[in-house]
């Protein structure tokens, strides 16, 4: 299988590094697998952290996330299954549920609370993080929320599902949410047993694949053909586009990308600032109630 060029003779992207998540807990003490943010990827410029949650015992995730600050990025939660609520210290409230996305900017700062909006049952999705230049930081906080029906679904040959969260896909369909900071294309592919998906990305932006269910296959640096499985990320290398197959089993993936900031990143705790001075000032503010 010849996996390096396209009908159009583009440069594929390689698989450069595939990621493992790691456990971690956050909040008060959700279980949760840590992909970006962790040793093995700290960062994929603009991207800060990826965290996805998936799980049918309450224990794991009842707790949830008391109130918290955050400071100079945008959180994004997509949910695949569950219901979470959403509530700040400006009065914005409400409840995201099953593929539904809150795109939230918290610029200069935000106190929010995410509460699992249930008792028992499957509790499923993801959180990314999105830097923000240095001279929006300090934006004022704002949201972009959508429920599931108001996230378009392209439906290509084989089968092929793409829901369309953010940016363009190559066959025109728009997602909702717009940010013109870091131009992110954020898709949710479900691509049947046997079938190729194929999608130009632009070459300037960093991108990455995050399998939900595999197992699929894709082209490595070495022209070798990788298989990535459930929770593996594998970090796209530059070129035109993504080619994925599979196999005897349906799939399913996140294909995120985003244009890169290229600047100084001070983190601390719930804040991501461009100098540690910056962060001083975060906590500062924060203890002296100025969110």
């Amino acid at each position: 299988m010849n996996m390096s060029k396209t009908t159009d003779n583009i440069e594929i992207r390689t698989v450069s590094r595939i990621i493992k998540g790691m456990p971690a807990t956050d909040g008060a003490g959700v279980e949760l697998t840590r992909v970006i943010g962790q040793p093995a990827l700290n960062t994929l410029d603009p991207f800060l952290l990826l965290d996805a949650f998936r799980s049918d015992k309450p224990e794991d995730y009842l707790a949830g996330f008391p109130s918290h600050p955050h400071r100079g990025f945008e959180t994004v939660t997509y949910l695949l299954e569950g219901r979470m609520r959403h509530k700040d210290n400006a009065g914005h409230e409400g409840v995201i549920e099953p593929g539904g996305i809150q795109w939230m900017t918290a610029g200069k700062g935000i106190v929010h609370s995410e509460m699992p909006e249930q008792e028992n049952g499957m509790l499923e999705g993801f959180q990314l993080w999105v830097n923000l230049p240095a001279e929006n930081k300090m934006d004022a906080p704002s949201y972009q929320e959508y429920a599931a029906e108001h996230i378009p679904v392209e439906a290509r040959e084989g089968g092929i599902e793409v829901r369309v969260i953010s940016g363009q896909t190559s066959q025109g369909t728009t997602g909702p949410v717009v940010q013109p900071l870091t131009d992110p294309l954020y898709l949710d592919v479900r691509v049947p047993a046997g079938q190729t998906f194929v999608e130009p990305l632009p070459t300037s932006h960093n991108a990455f694949i995050y399998i939900i269910h595999g197992p699929v296959e894709v082209m490595g640096e070495s022209k070798q053909v990788l298989q990535l499985v459930r929770d593996d990320l594998g970090v796209l290398a530059d070129g035109d586009a993504v080619r994925l197959s599979t196999g005897e089993h349906d799939a399913q993936f996140l294909l995120v990308s985003g244009k890169p900031l290229r600047q100084p990143i001070a983190r601390g705790g719930p804040f991501v600032m461009n100098t540690q001075d910056e962060i001083k000032q975060a906590f500062d503010d924060y203890r002296h109630g100025r969110f």
